[in-house]
């Protein structure tokens, strides 16, 4: 798929099949994750995979809006080892590359935000130092699946400023 189609297509997917992704698939999704630019690339990352059942349903109670995780296939964990600045950044650029090379495979995905990090560290193990806040939920889209429609962004003309505000 071309990155442009990808980046154009791309839905947030909150319902998924039950199709397995494949071991091969996984870990190409977690080496695009890996690939993503970093402040000074520091890499400040570190990726847990979740694919229990009793775990992702556990991990679906910590957000608000997390309860699509209970569904997946598999979720990732996005762990911010450094305190900088930079982190959330860098972090959501890593988000952006596991969710854009999954696509690329049909997988879908959606980010969640995971209100109570304590206890996403304590199920995790996750060290007190580190922060975990999103997570992302991936797996094949459910026949059910209702995307959003395309074209729902705003226009490039009402979010862009040329030279100056």
């Amino acid at each position: 798929m071309d990155v442009y189609d990808a980046i154009r297509t791309r839905r947030a997917v909150r319902l998924f099949s039950d199709q397995p992704v494949a071991d091969e698939v996984l870990r190409a999704i977690l080496d695009g994750g890996r690939r993503a630019q970093s402040s000074k690339n520091t890499q400040p990352w570190q990726f847990v995979v979740i694919q229990n059942r009793e775990t992702l349903a556990a991990l679906s109670k910590l957000g608000g809006y997390a309860g699509h995780l209970a569904g997946a296939a598999f979720a990732v964990v996005l762990v911010g080892l450094a305190q900088t600045h930079w982190n959330s950044f860098d972090l959501g650029q890593a988000a952006a590359h596991l969710q854009l090379t999954a696509w690329n495979f049909g997988v879908g995905s959606c980010i969640a935000a995971l209100y109570d990090q304590d206890a996403a560290k304590a199920l995790l193990g996750v060290p007190a130092d580190a922060n975990c806040y999103a997570a992302i939920s991936f797996g094949y889209p459910s026949p059910d699946h209702q995307p959003a429609r395309l074209g729902g962004r705003r226009p490039i003309d009402a979010v862009t400023r040329w030279e100056k505000w």
